[in-house]
């Protein structure tokens, strides 16, 4: 059965493991932009656009904002600290394992 955490970690990967939504990612990781700019670069339809952001925005790595008639888009680091604690825990793991298996190796 999976944590809370752990479904909230799928959900993100899963959303991550698109390329257009990690460009997006990228993009915004310099700052806030709109849809239409967003859309440029990638050379795909606003629509198409609206549609990874929706998954982005979902899963708490994106959020918009309606600002008249453009839509802001924005990144939410913090939404990444799930992945954080994931991988934080997987690395506690396997060091602890490596750490027993380098003793057990050292003895004669």
């Amino acid at each position: 059965m999976n944590r809370p955490d752990s479904t909230h970690a799928d959900r993100i990967f899963q959303a991550l493991g698109d390329a257009t939504r990690r460009r997006l990612i990228d993009l915004l990781g310099s700052g806030p932009r709109s849809v239409s700019e967003l859309a440029g670069p990638l050379d795909v339809t606003v629509t198409a656009v609206m549609q990874h952001l929706r998954v982005l925005e979902d899963c708490g790595l994106v959020a918009t904002e309606k600002i008249g008639r453009v839509r802001a888009c924005r990144l939410r680091p913090e939404g990444l600290d799930v992945l954080d604690a994931w991988i934080r825990a997987r690395r506690s793991t396997w060091e602890h394992r490596l750490a027993a298996l380098s003793d057990i190796l050292r003895e004669p």
